[in-house]
C-alpha cells in the first residue's frame, strides 16, 4: 500500500474529521484516486440535508426497499427509489512523502499506555460496529422510521418498532402515520445503540446504520442497586394515571413513576411511548419504584456522580461528567472522567464554535471541563466526548441556515493546510460555524490554502449540507456551485429538462444524477418510448443522457427519457389549475377502460378521455388502438380545479359538419345495418353518419333482443331509431320500441325536467339491485329531484308509481316477434302461407297427432311442420283420441316455433251459427263483434292460457262472442321479480288498450288493472276475507307434484297442497300421485289451514285432502275433519311414507301431524342392506312397521319392522315421554335366539372382542370366541363401523335399568361347529379335545377362553413337549390352540388343560396315582421340590405327589443350615415314614440309618445351582403355618386332594402375587390348592418347630398381618381378571370388599363405559373418590387419571371438562404428579397444542424439577421442532446445579434416540469438559454412539476415553467395554491392539500408583 503524502496527514491532523461530500463536478471519473487516500480523507459523512436520494446518507438498496422501489415505480408517481450512497466525485489529493501513519481509522479505548494517540477518536461509517452506543438527534420523522443525525455528519434509521420497548405493547403496524410524530419530535436528543449495518456492495465502506431506542438494550446490565439518586434515567410513559405517569426502563425489575404536581407538567402533555429524561428523586427499593423529576433545569445541570466501581455498561450517550484535560491532540483533546475513563474530544465539539488555530492555549493541562458523553464502543472501551455549549444544556444546536443558501460576506476563521476552512456564516440572529472541505474550495485544483485565504478575509459561500448534532455546515466555495438551476431538491421543478448521469440500472428503472448531485428515479415504462425487456443493455452505467422531470414529492424525483416528452414544445400541464379549456399537451396514457382512458401529467395531474372523444371508428377496440404507457397528444375539453377533474380529447381539431349531417339529441332517423359485432350493431345513419346500437338496445325484452341480433344481417333497415348520445362523430341509438314510441315526451335538457314529491322505494324491498333489475333493461321512472348544479337527478322506480298506463310492452313484445320471424323466413326462404291460415279466432281443422301428459298436439294436413296444442283445460271435457279429427279454435299463433294454441271448448267453436263457415264468415264475424268493442273500455275476462315464459296471457271476453285478447304478465319495472300467479279459468278485470290491427299484429290488447302493482294491506285482508273456509270443496289445478305432496293453486291467488296420507284411503298405497299429472284438475276438500311453524308454510295457506271418504257429502265429514287424537298403542301396525334417511334414522310422515322413525339397524340384519340404507328407503317409499315407543309431546312414534316378541302391558307402557330418556322395553325387541343387525362400535384390545351396536344407546358383546368358528385370527375383517349380523345368545337385566346382552357372529349349524361349542362346564370331561384362545400369560403357565363363560388354565409344563423359553411368545394374547382336558372341578368351575401331544397316558396315571399306592418303608427318589427352614419339600418320581421331609429327618447329625446344603431340583432319595390317606399327607426321612448299610447315601451336591425361588429366613415357617393355618379351614376336601395332584409351585407363588401393587399385579390363577398342601405339612410339623423363641413368632405375626392384607388385594385383581363381575350387582359386591382399590373402581367405570353410560361411569369416578381413603394418594390419583381419560374421551366439550377435572385433582393430589398425568394423556391422545401449553406453564410452576425439563425436550423432539437449546438454556437456569449434569445427560441421550445426535455430542461434550474424569458420563456417551452404529466414531470416542489419566479401578470398565465392542464389530487386529493398549495402560499405571 502506498504511503500516504504529508498534505493528507495534515489535513487529518487539522480537523481530524473530513466531510463526506463529493465535488459539484461528479461526471469526473474517479479511478485516478488513491484508495488509501480516498478511504481516509473521506470520513466525514454528509448529515440529513446534503442533496441525495431518497433521504441522502451513505447507505445500499437493502430488499426491503428494492420492494418498495418496484412498487412504486409501478405507480409511476407513488414514491422513488432509496439510495444507499450519496455517491460524490472525490477529488485526487496530492502524495507527499510524509512517514506518519494514519490512526484514525480504529478506536482506542482507555486503557492507553506509553505513546499517546495523535487524533481523537471520531465515528466513521468504517469503524461504527453493532452495539455500539450513540447519542444522537432526530433530524426527520417518517411514516415507518426516525432519521437520526449522528455524530461526525452519520446518519441513521430506526424502524417503527425498534422505537418503543415491547412491554409497552404498542402496535406500530396498526397505528396511523401520524403516531411516530405525535410521540417524537424533531430536534429531540435520543440515546442510540447499534443494531445492524447494511453494507453497500457499490460503493465500498459505506453503510446503512440501524438503530434502536429500545431502553431495554441502553439500560442493559442495570439493577436497581446500581441507581442512585441525582442519576439522569430516560424511561418511556407506560400509562397515564390521575396523579402521574408510570414509566418504563425497559427493565422488569423495576418500573418509574413521575408525579403530575411536578410544576414543569403542566408545559405539555405526555402520551404513552414518549420518552423523556427525568432526574431520580427517590427509590422506593421494598416495591422497586423509581420516582423521578423532569424539571429541564435540573435535568440538563445533573452530573453523574463519581461512584466507586462503576463499569462502563453503566454509561449512556448523553450522560453528563465532570473531566479534566490530559493531553491535547492534533485534532482535538484527551480528557480522563470518572476516576477510571478517559475520552477524546474532537475538533467540531469545543466549547467554541469557532476555534482559532491557537484553541489548544485554551486547554492546559488538568484543566476541569463539563463534557457529555458522545458515544461509546464497549468492544474497545472507547469514549467520545463533546463540550458544546448547546449540547451541554441538553438541546440540540439551531438550524439556521438551509441548503442552497448563499452568503457573500462568510469569514474565514481557521485555515487547517491541506484540509479545509472553518467559516463563520453570517446568519440571523446568531452566526453559524461551517467547514469546507479542500475538495469544495475550488474546481480545479486547490494548491496551499494558507497562501490562497488568510484568516478573516470573507469569502462567498453556499451551503451544501448541515450536521444537526454538533450546529455545524458544510459549505462549497466552487464557482461552478453557484451555477446552474438545480443544486438541490427544492431547485428541481416539474418539466423542466435535465441532463442526468445513470450510476445504476435494474428490473425496476433507473437511478440517475443530475449535475449538482440530486438523484432521481427513471420508471422502466419512462425508459423509452416502447416497452424495455432488457433495460441494462438499453442504458449503460455512466452514460449521460437527457431526462425531463415528472414529478417532485419530497426529495423523490422522477424523470423520464420518453423521446416525444423530453423533446415536446407543447405546455407542461403540472397542476389542475393550468388545465383551460383548449390547452393542448402531452401525455401519458396510465389505464385504458372500456367508456374511455386515463391520461397522466406532470405532478400527478390526471385527466379523463371519455370514449367519444378517442377518435376511434365505430365496433373498433380501444386496447386494440393505444397502449398503456403511451405518449398521447391531448386537448382539455373541460375542467374542475376544485374537484381534480379534467376532461380530454383526443381529437386536437374535430372536424365540423354541416347542417344537414348534424342529428341532434333525441331526433328519429333511419339507418341500415353495416356490421354485426359482439358488443352490438353498426348501423348507417343517412348515408353520412355511423351509430352504434348495442344489443340491450334492440329490444325492450331481454329474451328477444338476442334472437333480434342473431337474425340480423348487413343491410336491413331500421325504420325508426332514436338517437340517445354522440360519441364524437358516432352516434348512440336505440331500437326499443318504448323509447322511441315516446320520443317526443322523453327531456333532452334537465331544465325540462319537473321534479315530483314522491318516496323513492321498489316494491319488492331487496338487498340486492340486481336481483330487481338487469343492465339495458327498459324502466318506466317518475322524477324525484333534480339538481341543476351537480347535474343529478333523482327518479323513482317503483312499480305503483310507475306502473304502465298502456300496453306497449306486450305490443313492442308481439311487434318484434314478428320482425324476427320474418328474418328468419326470409333466411331460410320459408314461405309465410301458413300464418295466413291460422289467424287469432279462426276455426281449423285437424288430426290429434299425440297425447301428452299435459294436452293433445294436433296435426294439420297441408303443413308437416306446424303443430297445434291444447291444453286439457282447452279440451272442454271432450274425450278425444289418436287420429281423431277435430275442430279447434286458434287462441294464438306462435311464428317462431310454428306452434298455434288451439280449444275445443264448445264456446268456441260453436259460436258460428254455421259450422261450415269459412274464413270470410269468419272475418265479418270479427268484425261484426269488434263493433262493440271499444278503446279504453272495462271488460270482464276469462283466463284460457297462462305463458309464463313469454309473460304474456290470452283472455277470452264471453260478454262479447268470447273475443281473444292478450295482456301481459309482467310490466317495464318488473321484469325480473316475481309474476302475480293466474290459473285457467280465473276471472279478471281489463281494460281495452288497443283493438286488432297491423300495429298490433292482428291482436286486440288488454291491459289488467293488478299488472305489478303490489298488493297493499288493504287487500291482503279483503283477500283473507273473501275466499274460502275448511271443509269446502274447491276445484283445483296441479301446479307441481312432489314425492311427499301436491301442490295446487284454486280460486284467485290461492295455494294449497295435498298431503300424501291425504291421496287415498285405508292402505297406504305405493306411489299414490303416479297417476297424476301438472294442470290437471282436481276436486279436493279444504281440511285444514296450513300450519305457519311449519318450514315452508308460506308456499300454501291451506291443506287439501283428496282421499275419497273425505269428497262425499255425508254429514260425517264434519267429524273427520276434527283434530284427530293422538291415540297410538305399542305393537299397534302402523304405515308410513319416508320422507328423510339420516346417518342413524328413517323418518316417516304417518300423517300430517305424526311423525315416526325407525332406527337404522332395525330395517335389517343384513349387512349389505344396511351399507346401502339410502337405497332401501327412498323418498315416498310406503314402509310398514310396529310401534315400540310412543312420545306424545314431540307427536313421535319409533317403529322397528318386526313383530314384537311381547307386549308389554299396563305400567310397562312408553308413553308421553322423550325419545332420547326413555329405556326402551329391550325385551320385547329382542330375545335369547334372535337375529339382528349391527354396527361394529368398538374393537377391544386381546381377546376383549367386540362391542356392538343393535340400538340406540343400546350395545351388546361379542365375545372373542363368539367371532368365528374357531379361526386362526378371528378379529380378522373386523374393524369399527362395519356392519355385522348378529345373534343374540342372552338378554339380562343389570338392575339398574339397563340390559346387558351377549352376541354371538357364528352361524355354522354343521356337526362339527356344534360339537365344538363348549358352553356349560357340564360339558367338559377328562381326555375331551377342546379349542380355546389364549386369554393371558404369566410365568406360571397361561389361561385360554374356552367359550364367553368358561376358561380354562394351562401350566407351564403343560405348554408343550419340549422346553419352551419364552411362553410370551409362543403363546401370544389371540393364539388358538388345541388342548386335551386334564381336569374338571364344577363347583369352583376350574378346568384345566394340556397342551403336550403325549399327554394322554401320563394324565391317566397322573389321575391313578393316589396315597393308596405308596406304602410305608419303600424308598423312592425324587427332586426337591423347595427348601424351607423347617425341611424339603420333595416330589416323587412318576408322580405328582409331594413329600415333607422335616429337618428331624434330614441327617442324623443336626443340620444348621439347610438352606445352604441343599438346593431347588436336587436328585435326593427318601424313605416314606408316613403316610395319611385320609388328609393327603407323605411323610419322608433322609436319615443314614432309614437305609440301612448296604444302601449308599444320597448327598446333596455341592454346585451352586440358580436360585429361581428365595430362601426363607428362621422363623418364617411359623409365620406360614399361621397364615396358611388361617385358610385351611376355608377350603374343601375336593380341592385338598386336587392340590396334590398337581404339579406346580406352592407358598413362593402365593408370597410373591401378595407384594405386587394392586395395579401391577398379574392376571394369573390364585394357588389355593397348594398353600393347603403346605398346611397341611406345616401343622404336622408345628410341634417340631417350637424351638423358635416368642419374640421370633410376634414378629412373625406383625408381618402375618401386613402380608395378608396384600395377598388379598392381589388374590382380588386375580379373581377380577379371571371371572370378571358382568352386572353392576357384582360390582357392587366386589366394592364393598375393596373399598380402597383404585383398580376395582376403575374396572368398575369400564364396564359401565362398555355399556356406553357415560354418565353413569362420571357417578362411580365421584363414588371412588369420595370413598377411597385420604392417605391412599397413590389410589386417588389412579382414579384421577382414569377420571381424566373419561372426559378427554366423552366429555362436551373434552376440552372443558378435562379443564375442570384437572383443578379439582390438584386440589387432593400432589400437583407435579397431576400435571404429569395430564401431560401424559395428551401426549398419548396426539393433542400436541394443549400438552405444549400445559408444558409451558409446568415449566414455570416445577421448573426445579428435572423430570419436567425433560418432558419439555422431549415434547419438542418427538414433533420434530426446533428451540431444544433455548429449552435446555432454560433450564440450566431453573435447575439447581446437582441436577444439571442429570438433565444435560438425559437431553443428549433423547437427542441421540430421536433427535439429532451431533446436538447430543454437543451436550456430552459440553458436561465432559467440565467433569472429564466422570466415567458414568464416558460410559453413557459410549452407548448412545454404539446403538447409532457409526463404528469410527466410536473408536475416537474410545481413544479419547482411554487417554485420561485414571486410575486403573476405573479405567478398567472403559477398557473392558472398549475389547468387547472390538469384538463384535472388529477383527483380530483391533481385539490385539485394544488388549495391547489395556496392557500398556496397566502397566503405566501401576508404575505411578507404585511410587505414590
Amino acid at each position: 500500500m502506498a504511503k500516504r503524502s504529508s498534505k493528507a496527514v495534515n489535513r487529518k491532523s487539522a480537523n481530524g474529521l473530513m466531510p463526506d461530500k463529493a465535488s459539484k463536478k461528479i461526471f469526473k471519473n474517479k479511478t485516478n484516486l488513491d484508495n488509501g487516500v480516498q478511504s481516509k480523507t473521506l470520513a466525514m459523512q454528509i448529515e440529513d440535508d446534503v442533496p441525495c436520494f431518497p433521504r441522502g446518507g451513505a447507505t445500499s438498496l437493502s430488499r426491503h426497499e428494492v420492494d418498495e422501489v418496484r412498487a412504486e415505480a409501478d405507480a409511476e408517481f407513488g414514491g422513488l427509489v432509496r439510495e444507499s450512497n450519496n455517491n460524490r466525485r472525490k477529488k485526487t489529493l496530492q502524495k507527499k512523502n510524509h512517514p506518519a501513519e494514519d490512526d484514525t481509522g480504529s478506536l482506542f479505548g482507555d486503557g492507553i499506555s506509553g505513546k499517546l494517540p495523535r487524533f481523537a477518536n471520531k465515528i466513521t461509517s468504517k469503524n461504527v460496529s453493532p452495539g455500539m452506543k450513540i447519542w444522537g438527534v432526530i433530524a426527520e420523522i417518517n411514516k415507518k422510521d426516525l432519521v437520526i443525525s449522528l455524530p461526525g455528519g452519520l446518519r441513521g434509521l430506526v424502524r417503527a418498532c425498534e422505537a418503543f420497548d415491547p412491554d409497552l405493547d404498542i402496535e406500530t403496524k396498526d397505528a396511523d402515520s401520524s403516531f411516530l410524530s405525535r410521540t417524537f419530535r424533531v430536534g429531540q436528543l435520543v440515546s442510540c445503540i447499534v443494531l445492524d449495518l447494511d453494507a453497500d456492495n457499490k460503493e465500498k465502506g459505506n453503510h446503512k446504520i440501524w438503530l434502536s431506542l429500545r431502553l431495554a438494550l441502553l439500560y442493559k446490565g442495570f439493577t436497581l442497586d446500581a441507581i442512585q439518586e441525582g442519576m439522569v434515567l430516560t424511561a418511556y410513559v407506560k400509562s397515564i394515571e390521575d396523579h402521574g405517569y408510570i414509566l418504563s426502563f425497559g427493565l422488569p425489575s423495576f418500573v418509574g413513576f413521575l408525579p403530575k404536581n411536578d410544576r414543569t407538567e403542566s408545559r405539555d402533555d405526555k402520551v404513552v411511548g414518549q420518552l423523556l429524561q427525568g432526574v431520580v428523586r427517590s427509590i422506593d427499593r421494598s416495591r422497586k419504584v423509581i420516582y423521578l423529576s423532569s424539571d429541564h433545569d435540573a435535568v440538563s445541570k445533573c452530573v453523574t456522580k463519581d461512584v466507586k466501581g462503576i463499569s462502563i455498561d453503566l454509561l449512556i450517550p448523553g450522560m453528563m461528567v465532570n473531566a479534566r484535560v490530559l493531553s491535547t491532540l492534533e485534532n482535538g483533546l484527551i480528557l480522563s472522567f470518572l476516576t477510571y475513563f478517559t475520552g477524546t474530544v474532537d475538533i467540531f465539539n469545543l466549547e467554541n464554535a469557532f476555534p482559532t488555530t491557537e484553541w489548544k492555549d485554551h486547554y492546559g493541562k488538568n484543566k476541569k471541563v463539563s463534557a457529555r458523553i458522545l458515544f461509546l464502543d464497549p468492544s474497545t472501551r472507547a469514549v467520545g466526548l463533546t463540550l458544546n455549549s448547546h449540547l451541554l444544556q441538553n438541546e440540540a444546536p439551531p438550524s439556521l441556515v438551509k441548503t442552497g443558501d448563499i452568503f457573500d460576506r462568510a469569514k474565514i476563521v481557521r485555515v487547517d493546510r491541506g484540509a479545509g476552512l472553518l467559516i463563520e456564516i453570517p446568519s440571523v440572529p446568531v452566526s453559524t460555524p461551517a467547514y469546507v472541505c479542500i475538495s469544495d474550495v475550488a474546481d480545479n485544483k486547490a494548491q496551499k490554502l494558507d497562501k490562497q485565504f488568510q484568516e478573516g478575509s470573507n469569502v462567498r459561500v453556499r451551503v451544501f449540507g448541515f450536521r444537526h448534532l454538533e450546529g455545524l455546515a458544510i459549505g462549497v466555495l466552487k464557482g461552478s456551485a453557484f451555477e446552474g438551476s438545480v443544486f438541490t431538491h427544492s431547485d428541481v421543478k416539474p418539466g423542466m429538462t435535465v441532463k442526468a448521469k445513470i450510476l445504476a440500472v435494474d428490473i425496476f428503472g433507473a437511478i440517475v444524477q443530475l449535475t449538482s448531485g440530486v438523484k432521481a428515479l427513471c420508471p422502466l415504462p419512462h425508459m423509452s418510448e416502447f416497452e424495455i425487456a432488457k433495460p441494462g443493455k438499453k442504458f449503460n452505467v455512466g452514460a449521460e443522457l437527457v431526462f425531463r422531470v415528472l414529478g417532485v414529492k419530497s426529495k423523490r424525483i422522477t424523470v423520464t427519457h420518453k423521446k416525444t416528452l423530453v423533446k415536446s414544445k407543447l405546455p407542461v400541464l403540472s397542476s389542475y389549475a393550468e388545465a383551460t379549456d383548449g390547452l393542448v399537451t402531452h401525455g401519458w396514457i396510465t389505464k385504458i377502460e372500456k367508456h374511455g382512458c386515463f391520461v397522466r401529467f406532470y405532478n400527478g395531474v390526471q385527466g379523463f378521455v371519455p370514449r367519444s372523444q378517442l377518435g376511434l371508428e365505430p365496433g373498433r377496440d380501444t386496447s386494440t388502438t393505444y397502449h398503456v404507457g403511451q405518449v398521447v397528444k391531448c386537448r382539455v375539453t373541460s375542467s374542475l380545479p376544485a374537484s381534480r377533474r379534467i376532461n380530454l380529447s383526443f381529437l386536437i381539431t374535430p372536424r365540423r359538419a354541416s347542417e344537414d349531417e348534424i342529428v341532434s339529441l333525441g331526433s328519429l332517423v333511419c339507418g341500415v345495418v353495416e356490421q354485426v359485432t359482439h358488443r352490438g350493431v353498426i348501423v348507417l345513419v343517412n348515408a353520412n353518419a355511423k351509430g352504434t346500437i348495442s344489443t340491450d338496445h334492440l329490444a325492450d325484452h331481454h329474451e328477444q333482443a338476442s334472437l333480434m341480433k342473431s337474425a340480423l344481417k348487413p343491410g336491413y333497415k331500421f325504420d325508426q331509431l332514436l338517437v340517445l348520445d354522440t360519441e364524437g362523430e358516432n352516434l348512440v341509438l336505440t331500437a326499443k320500441y318504448s323509447l322511441v314510441n315516446s320520443s317526443q315526451q322523453l327531456p333532452l335538457e334537465i331544465s325540462q325536467i319537473s321534479p315530483y314529491s314522491i318516496v323513492q322505494a321498489i316494491d319488492d324491498q331487496r338487498n340486492d339491485v340486481s336481483e330487481a333489475f338487469y343492465v339495458g333493461q327498459s324502466v318506466r321512472s317518475k322524477i324525484l329531484d333534480v339538481n341543476g348544479e351537480t347535474g343529478r337527478i333523482t327518479v323513482s322506480l317503483k312499480q305503483s308509481s310507475c306502473a304502465s298506463t298502456d300496453t306497449s310492452f306486450i305490443q313492442s313484445y308481439f311487434l318484434l316477434e314478428d320482425k324476427i320471424a320474418k328474418l328468419q323466413m326470409a333466411d331460410s326462404k320459408c314461405s309465410e302461407v301458413w300464418t295466413e291460415n291460422f289467424g287469432i279466432g279462426s276455426i281449423v281443422e285437424g288430426k290429434i297427432h299425440e297425447a301428452k301428459e299435459f294436452g293433445v298436439v294436433v296435426s294439420f294436413e297441408k303443413y308437416d311442420d306446424v303443430f297445434g296444442f291444447a291444453p286439457h283445460y282447452q279440451l272442454g271435457g271432450n274425450d278425444v283420441e289418436t287420429g281423431t279429427v277435430v275442430r279447434a279454435v286458434v287462441l294464438d299463433v306462435s311464428r317462431l316455433e310454428r306452434v298455434v294454441d288451439l280449444s275445443l271448448k264448445p264456446e268456441f267453436v260453436t259460436r258460428f251459427k254455421d259450422s261450415s263457415d269459412i274464413l270470410p264468415h269468419k272475418k265479418k264475424r270479427k268484425r261484426e263483434a269488434n263493433k262493440e268493442l271499444e278503446l279504453h273500455q272495462t271488460v270482464n275476462a276469462v283466463v284460457e292460457i297462462v305463458k309464463e315464459k313469454e309473460n304474456y296471457m290470452v283472455l277470452s271476453l264471453p260478454e262479447y262472442n268470447h273475443a281473444v285478447g292478450y295482456a301481459s304478465l309482467t310490466d317495464y319495472n318488473i321484469q325480473k321479480l316475481p309474476k302475480k300467479q293466474f290459473v285457467n279459468g280465473q276471472s279478471v278485470t281489463a281494460t281495452i288498450m288497443a283493438l286488432p290491427s297491423p300495429s298490433t299484429v292482428g291482436r286486440l290488447l288488454l291491459l289488467l288493472k293488478s299488472i305489478g302493482e303490489a298488493e297493499t294491506s288493504s287487500s291482503k285482508r279483503a283477500k283473507k276475507k273473501s275466499g274460502y273456509n275448511v271443509g269446502a270443496l274447491v276445484q283445483a289445478e296441479i301446479t307441481d307434484i312432489k314425492p311427499l305432496e301436491l301442490r295446487l293453486k284454486f280460486g284467485v291467488g290461492f295455494h294449497g297442497r295435498v298431503h300424501i296420507t291425504e291421496a287415498t284411503d285405508g292402505a297406504a298405497a305405493e306411489d299414490p300421485f303416479r297417476n297424476l299429472r301438472i294442470g290437471q284438475t282436481l276436486t279436493a276438500r279444504i281440511v285444514a289451514k296450513a300450519d305457519k311453524y311449519e318450514k315452508n308454510w308460506k308456499s300454501h295457506q291451506w291443506e287439501l285432502s283428496i282421499r275419497p271418504s273425505m269428497l262425499t257429502d255425508s254429514n260425517e265429514i264434519r267429524d273427520k275433519l276434527t283434530p284427530v287424537a293422538f291415540n297410538f298403542s305399542i305393537g299397534q301396525s302402523v304405515t308410513g311414507y319416508v320422507y328423510k334417511v339420516d346417518c342413524q334414522w328413517v323418518w316417516l310422515t304417518v300423517s300430517r301431524e305424526v311423525r315416526a322413525q325407525i332406527f337404522f339397524l332395525d330395517t335389517s340384519c343384513e349387512p349389505d342392506e344396511l351399507q346401502d340404507l339410502q337405497k332401501q328407503f327412498s323418498v315416498g317409499k310406503s314402509v310398514r312397521g310396529h310401534i315400540l315407543s310412543i312420545n306424545k309431546e314431540k307427536r313421535l312414534l319409533r317403529l322397528v319392522l318386526r313383530p314384537l316378541s311381547t307386549i308389554p302391558n299396563g305400567n310397562e307402557t312408553i308413553e308421553d315421554q322423550s325419545n332420547d330418556n326413555v329405556i326402551e322395553n329391550v325385551f320385547s325387541l329382542i330375545r335369547e335366539g334372535s337375529v339382528v343387525g349391527g354396527r361394529i362400535s368398538k374393537v377391544l384390545p386381546g381377546v376383549g372382542g367386540l362391542l356392538v351396536e343393535i340400538g340406540p344407546h343400546l350395545y351388546g358383546k361379542v365375545h372373542f370366541t363368539e367371532l368365528t368358528d374357531s379361526a386362526p385370527d378371528p378379529l380378522l375383517g373386523y374393524r369399527e363401523g362395519q356392519f355385522v349380523k348378529c345373534k343374540v345368545l342372552e338378554v339380562s337385566p343389570t338392575g339398574r335399568g339397563t340390559v346387558h346382552v351377549d352376541l354371538s357372529l357364528r352361524f355354522g349349524d354343521d356337526v362339527t361347529s356344534l360339537r365344538d361349542r363348549v358352553d356349560k362346564i357340564e360339558d367338559l370331561q377328562p381326555n375331551m379335545i377342546v379349542k380355546g384362545y389364549v386369554k393371558s400369560v404369566t410365568p406360571k403357565g397361561c389361561f385360554i377362553s374356552l367359550s364367553r363363560k368358561l376358561d380354562a388354565k394351562i401350566l407351564l409344563s403343560n405348554l408343550s413337549d419340549g422346553f419352551i423359553e419364552s411362553p410370551e411368545k409362543e403363546f401370544p394374547v389371540g393364539k388358538l390352540v388345541i388342548g386335551k382336558v386334564l381336569s374338571v372341578e364344577t363347583l369352583s368351575r376350574r378346568v384345566e388343560v394340556t397342551l403336550k401331544m403325549s399327554s394322554g397316558s401320563g394324565a391317566l396315571k397322573a389321575q391313578m396315582n393316589d396315597t393308596s399306592s405308596l406304602r410305608v418303608g419303600d424308598i423312592i427318589s425324587g427332586s426337591i421340590r423347595r427348601v424351607e427352614s423347617y425341611g424339603l419339600f420333595i416330589t416323587i418320581d412318576h408322580t405328582t405327589l409331594v413329600g415333607l421331609c422335616h429337618i428331624s429327618e434330614l441327617s442324623d447329625d443336626s443340620v444348621d443350615s439347610i438352606e445352604s446344603k441343599y438346593k431347588a431340583g436336587e436328585r435326593v432319595k427318601a424313605k416314606i415314614l408316613k403316610v395319611d390317606n385320609e388328609r393327603h399327607r407323605i411323610s419322608l426321612g433322609m436319615k443314614n440309618s432309614h437305609f440301612g448299610d448296604d444302601i449308599e447315601i444320597q448327598t446333596p451336591s455341592k454346585l451352586t445351582s440358580d436360585e429361581d425361588e428365595g430362601d426363607k429366613e428362621e422363623g418364617e415357617g411359623e409365620e406360614v403355618v399361621d397364615r396358611n393355618g388361617q385358610m385351611d379351614n376355608t377350603h374343601k376336601p375336593n380341592s385338598d386332594h386336587q392340590s396334590q395332584v398337581e404339579e406346580f409351585p406352592v407358598l413362593a407363588q402365593v408370597e410373591s402375587r401378595a407384594s405386587i401393587l394392586p395395579l401391577e399385579v398379574s392376571l394369573d390363577d390364585i394357588e389355593q390348592a397348594d398353600m393347603d398342601v403346605a398346611v397341611s405339612w406345616t401343622e404336622e410339623h408345628a410341634a417340631v418347630a417350637d424351638t423358635k423363641d416368642e419374640k421370633s413368632k410376634r414378629r412373625a405375626k406383625r408381618k402375618q398381618k401386613e402380608d395378608r392384607e396384600l395377598e388379598i388385594i392381589a388374590a382380588e385383581q386375580r379373581l377380577l381378571e379371571k371371572d370378571m363381575p358382568r352386572s353392576a350387582e357384582e360390582f357392587e359386591k366386589v366394592i364393598r370388599g375393596s373399598l380402597n382399590s383404585s383398580f376395582v373402581w376403575i374396572k368398575y367405570m369400564a364396564f359401565m363405559l362398555s355399556l356406553a353410560d357415560v354418565d353413569k361411569a362420571r357417578a362411580i369416578a365421584e363414588r371412588a373418590l369420595k370413598t377411597i381413603n385420604i392417605r391412599e394418594e397413590t389410589e386417588k390419583l389412579n382414579v384421577w387419571v382414569a377420571y381424566l381419560n373419561l372426559e378427554n374421551e366423552y366429555g362436551n366439550p373434552p376440552e372443558e371438562a378435562v379443564v375442570k377435572i384437572f383443578q379439582r385433582a390438584l386440589q387432593y393430589c400432589d400437583p407435579k404428579k397431576v400435571h404429569l398425568a395430564l401431560l401424559a394423556m395428551y401426549q398419548r391422545t396426539e393433542q400436541h397444542k394443549l400438552a405444549n401449553e400445559l408444558l409451558d406453564k409446568m415449566t414455570k410452576k416445577f421448573r426445579h424439577s428435572c423430570k419436567v425439563w425433560l418432558r419439555r425436550v422431549q415434547s419438542l423432539l418427538k414433533q420434530h421442532q426446533d428451540g431444544v437449546q433455548a429449552i435446555v438454556n432454560r433450564a440450566v437456569l431453573s435447575l439447581p446445579r446437582h441436577k444439571h449434569i442429570k438433565f444435560i445427560s438425559q437431553t443428549a441421550i433423547l437427542e441421540f434416540k430421536c433427535g439429532v445426535p451431533d446436538r447430543g455430542r454437543s451436550f456430552f461434550e459440553g458436561i465432559l469438559r467440565e467433569y472429564p474424569k466422570r466415567t458414568d458420563l464416558w460410559n453413557i456417551y459410549l452407548d448412545q454412539e454404539i446403538r447409532l452404529g457409526d463404528v469410527n466414531m466410536t473408536r475416537a470416542l474410545f481413544e479419547r476415553a482411554i487417554s485420561l489419566s485414571l486410575k486403573l479401578r476405573k479405567m478398567e470398565p472403559l477398557l473392558k467395554k472398549y475389547l468387547e465392542f472390538e469384538k463384535t464389530v472388529g477383527d483380530e487386529e483391533r481385539i490385539e491392539y485394544v488388549k495391547k493398549a489395556a496392557l500398556e495402560y496397566a502397566k503405566t499405571n501401576l508404575g505411578i500408583e507404585t511410587e505414590d
